[in-house]
Protein backbone atom coordinates (compact mmCIF):
# COMPACT_ATOMS: atom_id res chain seq x y z
CA UNK A 1 0.00 0.00 0.00
CA UNK A 2 1.59 2.94 -1.06
CA UNK A 3 0.90 6.41 1.10
CA UNK A 4 1.60 9.57 0.41
CA UNK A 5 3.41 11.08 3.51
CA UNK A 6 4.21 8.19 4.89
CA UNK A 7 7.99 8.39 6.39
CA UNK A 8 7.83 12.09 6.62
CA UNK A 9 6.99 11.80 10.56
CA UNK A 10 6.55 8.76 13.16
CA UNK A 11 3.37 9.68 14.99
CA UNK A 12 1.92 10.28 11.61
CA UNK A 13 3.28 6.56 10.40
CA UNK A 14 2.09 5.02 13.61
CA UNK A 15 -1.64 6.40 12.78
CA UNK A 16 -1.43 5.52 9.28
CA UNK A 17 -0.12 1.50 10.23
CA UNK A 18 -2.78 1.67 12.71
CA UNK A 19 -5.49 2.25 10.78
CA UNK A 20 -4.41 -0.32 7.53
CA UNK A 21 -4.11 -3.26 10.32
CA UNK A 22 -7.26 -2.08 11.97
CA UNK A 23 -8.61 -2.47 8.17
CA UNK A 24 -6.88 -5.86 7.05
CA UNK A 25 -6.18 -7.67 10.28
CA UNK A 26 -5.42 -10.86 8.59
CA UNK A 27 -3.83 -9.69 5.76
CA UNK A 28 -0.32 -9.19 5.32
CA UNK A 29 0.77 -5.31 4.56
CA UNK A 30 3.42 -3.73 2.98
CA UNK A 31 3.25 -0.41 3.80
CA UNK A 32 5.38 2.50 2.01
CA UNK A 33 5.73 5.71 0.62
CA UNK A 34 3.76 5.95 -2.73
CA UNK A 35 6.62 6.96 -4.44
CA UNK A 36 8.24 3.49 -4.35
CA UNK A 37 5.28 2.39 -5.45
CA UNK A 38 5.81 4.20 -8.79
CA UNK A 39 9.35 3.41 -9.00
CA UNK A 40 8.17 -0.69 -8.65
CA UNK A 41 5.76 -0.23 -11.49
CA UNK A 42 8.00 2.22 -13.50
CA UNK A 43 11.22 -0.25 -13.76
CA UNK A 44 9.04 -3.42 -12.76
CA UNK A 45 11.84 -3.52 -9.64
CA UNK A 46 14.79 -3.44 -10.90
CA UNK A 47 17.49 -1.02 -9.99
CA UNK A 48 17.01 2.60 -11.60
CA UNK A 49 15.52 5.99 -10.61
CA UNK A 50 12.03 6.82 -10.85
CA UNK A 51 11.34 10.86 -11.45
CA UNK A 52 7.73 12.25 -10.87
CA UNK A 53 6.67 15.92 -11.97
CA UNK A 54 3.06 16.23 -11.35
CA UNK A 55 1.50 18.41 -8.98
CA UNK A 56 4.47 18.14 -6.91
CA UNK A 57 7.68 16.53 -7.97
CA UNK A 58 9.83 13.95 -5.91
CA UNK A 59 11.92 10.97 -6.92
CA UNK A 60 12.86 7.52 -5.76
CA UNK A 61 15.52 4.71 -6.15
CA UNK A 62 17.07 1.60 -5.77
CA UNK A 63 20.39 0.38 -5.94
CA UNK A 64 21.65 -3.08 -7.01
CA UNK A 65 22.28 -4.10 -3.44
CA UNK A 66 18.86 -2.93 -2.54
CA UNK A 67 19.62 -0.03 -0.92
CA UNK A 68 16.78 2.83 -1.53
CA UNK A 69 16.96 6.72 -1.24
CA UNK A 70 14.10 9.03 -1.73
CA UNK A 71 14.85 12.79 -3.03
CA UNK A 72 12.43 15.66 -3.50
CA UNK A 73 8.77 16.15 -2.26
CA UNK A 74 9.07 18.00 0.90
CA UNK A 75 6.11 20.93 0.47
CA UNK A 76 5.02 22.79 -2.58
CA UNK A 77 5.25 25.90 -0.04
CA UNK A 78 9.07 25.44 -0.01
CA UNK A 79 10.39 22.77 -2.84
CA UNK A 80 8.67 20.97 -5.11
CA UNK A 81 11.01 22.23 -7.54
CA UNK A 82 10.65 21.34 -10.89
CA UNK A 83 7.06 20.18 -10.46
CA UNK A 84 3.62 21.98 -12.12
CA UNK A 85 2.85 23.70 -9.06
CA UNK A 86 6.20 24.70 -9.16
CA UNK A 87 5.97 26.38 -12.52
CA UNK A 88 2.67 27.83 -11.84
CA UNK A 89 3.47 29.95 -9.12
CA UNK A 90 6.72 30.47 -11.58
CA UNK A 91 3.88 32.19 -14.11
CA UNK A 92 2.28 34.34 -11.17
CA UNK A 93 5.83 35.34 -10.90
CA UNK A 94 6.59 36.67 -14.63
CA UNK A 95 3.59 37.80 -14.98
CA UNK A 96 3.65 40.61 -11.82
CA UNK A 97 7.21 40.93 -13.60
CA UNK A 98 6.50 42.04 -16.71
CA UNK A 99 3.60 43.81 -15.88
CA UNK A 100 5.59 46.49 -14.03
CA UNK A 101 8.43 46.18 -16.31
CA UNK A 102 11.17 44.40 -14.41
CA UNK A 103 10.37 41.78 -17.35
CA UNK A 104 9.80 42.62 -21.49
CA UNK A 105 6.45 41.90 -22.04
CA UNK A 106 5.91 38.92 -24.03
CA UNK A 107 3.20 36.00 -24.97
CA UNK A 108 3.06 34.95 -21.27
CA UNK A 109 1.40 38.18 -19.74
CA UNK A 110 -0.74 37.89 -22.85
CA UNK A 111 -2.27 34.62 -22.47
CA UNK A 112 -2.25 35.07 -18.41
CA UNK A 113 -4.20 38.53 -18.84
CA UNK A 114 -6.74 36.48 -21.11
CA UNK A 115 -7.17 32.88 -19.58
CA UNK A 116 -7.90 34.33 -16.12
CA UNK A 117 -9.89 37.11 -17.23
CA UNK A 118 -8.02 39.94 -16.11
CA UNK A 119 -8.30 43.52 -17.24
CA UNK A 120 -6.34 45.60 -14.95
CA UNK A 121 -2.94 44.10 -13.90
CA UNK A 122 -3.31 44.22 -10.11
CA UNK A 123 -6.04 42.53 -10.14
CA UNK A 124 -4.35 39.12 -10.28
CA UNK A 125 -3.44 40.04 -6.26
CA UNK A 126 -7.28 39.04 -5.19
CA UNK A 127 -7.65 36.41 -7.77
CA UNK A 128 -4.22 34.49 -6.38
CA UNK A 129 -5.39 35.16 -3.18
CA UNK A 130 -8.99 34.15 -2.96
CA UNK A 131 -8.55 31.08 -5.84
CA UNK A 132 -5.17 29.81 -5.86
CA UNK A 133 -3.39 30.06 -2.89
CA UNK A 134 -5.59 27.46 -1.44
CA UNK A 135 -5.72 25.20 -3.95
CA UNK A 136 -2.26 23.38 -5.12
CA UNK A 137 -4.11 21.57 -8.20
CA UNK A 138 -5.43 24.49 -9.60
CA UNK A 139 -1.96 26.49 -8.86
CA UNK A 140 -0.46 22.99 -10.77
CA UNK A 141 -3.06 24.00 -13.60
CA UNK A 142 -1.05 27.41 -14.23
CA UNK A 143 1.46 25.15 -15.55
CA UNK A 144 -0.52 25.01 -18.54
CA UNK A 145 -0.64 28.88 -19.35
CA UNK A 146 3.37 28.60 -19.43
CA UNK A 147 2.61 25.42 -22.04
CA UNK A 148 1.12 27.93 -24.37
CA UNK A 149 2.95 30.72 -24.01
CA UNK A 150 6.07 28.33 -24.51
CA UNK A 151 4.67 27.35 -27.93
CA UNK A 152 3.63 30.94 -28.65
CA UNK A 153 7.42 31.99 -28.45
CA UNK A 154 7.35 33.25 -24.74
CA UNK A 155 10.89 33.61 -24.27
CA UNK A 156 10.63 33.23 -20.28
CA UNK A 157 8.23 30.61 -20.28
CA UNK A 158 10.62 28.66 -22.62
CA UNK A 159 13.58 29.37 -20.02
CA UNK A 160 11.03 27.91 -16.96
CA UNK A 161 10.93 24.65 -18.88
CA UNK A 162 14.83 24.49 -18.96
CA UNK A 163 15.29 25.45 -15.01
CA UNK A 164 12.26 22.78 -14.63
CA UNK A 165 14.56 20.08 -15.99
CA UNK A 166 17.66 21.31 -14.36
CA UNK A 167 15.41 20.61 -11.00
CA UNK A 168 14.60 17.28 -11.89
CA UNK A 169 17.74 16.26 -12.91
CA UNK A 170 19.21 17.35 -9.49
CA UNK A 171 16.53 15.03 -7.57
CA UNK A 172 18.70 12.25 -10.24
CA UNK A 173 21.80 13.61 -9.23
CA UNK A 174 21.84 13.04 -6.03
CA UNK A 175 20.16 10.10 -5.88
CA UNK A 176 23.11 8.50 -7.53
CA UNK A 177 25.92 10.22 -5.29
CA UNK A 178 24.05 8.03 -2.72
CA UNK A 179 23.45 5.24 -4.14
CA UNK A 180 26.53 4.47 -6.45
CA UNK A 181 24.44 2.47 -8.87
CA UNK A 182 26.77 0.18 -10.10
CA UNK A 183 25.60 -0.12 -14.04
CA UNK A 184 26.32 3.00 -15.94
CA UNK A 185 24.34 4.34 -17.52
CA UNK A 186 21.32 3.35 -14.86
CA UNK A 187 17.65 4.12 -15.95
CA UNK A 188 15.69 6.60 -15.21
CA UNK A 189 11.72 6.70 -15.56
CA UNK A 190 9.50 9.41 -15.60
CA UNK A 191 5.79 10.40 -15.55
CA UNK A 192 3.63 13.43 -14.19
CA UNK A 193 1.98 15.87 -16.23
CA UNK A 194 5.00 18.08 -16.97
CA UNK A 195 6.47 15.74 -18.74
CA UNK A 196 3.40 15.42 -21.27
CA UNK A 197 4.83 18.97 -22.05
CA UNK A 198 7.18 16.77 -24.45
CA UNK A 199 9.50 19.08 -26.35
CA UNK A 200 9.50 22.10 -23.91
CA UNK A 201 10.77 19.92 -21.39
CA UNK A 202 12.04 16.46 -22.57
CA UNK A 203 15.14 16.85 -24.75
CA UNK A 204 16.59 19.31 -21.83
CA UNK A 205 15.22 16.56 -18.95
CA UNK A 206 16.94 13.62 -20.97
CA UNK A 207 20.39 15.93 -21.72
CA UNK A 208 20.68 16.50 -18.05
CA UNK A 209 19.67 12.92 -16.92
CA UNK A 210 22.58 11.80 -19.16
CA UNK A 211 24.65 14.25 -17.86
CA UNK A 212 24.23 12.51 -14.17
CA UNK A 213 25.12 9.07 -15.57
CA UNK A 214 21.34 8.45 -16.33
CA UNK A 215 19.56 6.70 -19.04
CA UNK A 216 16.21 7.92 -19.88
CA UNK A 217 13.37 5.32 -20.36
CA UNK A 218 9.80 5.14 -20.75
CA UNK A 219 7.72 3.75 -17.20
CA UNK A 220 7.17 -0.28 -17.79
CA UNK A 221 3.29 -0.09 -16.07
CA UNK A 222 1.31 1.87 -14.43
CA UNK A 223 1.57 2.67 -10.49
CA UNK A 224 -1.08 0.20 -9.48
CA UNK A 225 1.23 -2.84 -11.20
CA UNK A 226 3.92 -1.47 -8.62
CA UNK A 227 1.69 -1.97 -5.52
CA UNK A 228 1.34 -5.22 -7.07
CA UNK A 229 4.71 -6.35 -7.68
CA UNK A 230 5.91 -4.88 -4.24
CA UNK A 231 3.06 -7.26 -3.02
CA UNK A 232 4.44 -10.08 -4.40
CA UNK A 233 8.25 -9.26 -3.53
CA UNK A 234 7.07 -9.18 -0.05
CA UNK A 235 4.57 -11.77 0.42
CA UNK A 236 5.20 -14.35 -2.62
CA UNK A 237 8.67 -14.26 -3.68
CA UNK A 238 8.36 -17.12 -5.22
CA UNK A 239 5.29 -16.00 -7.37
CA UNK A 240 7.21 -13.00 -9.01
CA UNK A 241 8.67 -14.56 -12.05
CA UNK A 242 5.39 -15.72 -13.08
CA UNK A 243 3.76 -12.39 -12.62
CA UNK A 244 6.50 -10.38 -14.42
CA UNK A 245 6.11 -12.90 -16.64
CA UNK A 246 2.12 -12.48 -17.30
CA UNK A 247 2.70 -8.53 -16.90
CA UNK A 248 5.25 -8.26 -20.36
CA UNK A 249 1.82 -9.32 -22.08
CA UNK A 250 -0.37 -6.08 -21.01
Amino acid sequence: MGLPCFGESEDGDRELSKAVKKAFPDVPVYITNDVEVGWAGSLALAPGVNVVAGTGSIAFGKNETGETARCGGWSEFFSDEGSCYWVGRKVLQYFSKQADGRLPKDELYKIVRKELNIENDFEVIDLAHSEYMTNRDKVASLQFLARDAAIAGSKCAKELYIEAATELCRLVESINDRLQFKQQPFPVSYSGGLFKTEELILPHFFKGVEAAGGKPVTPKFEPQYGALLLAFEQSNPKGLPDLQNRLKDL
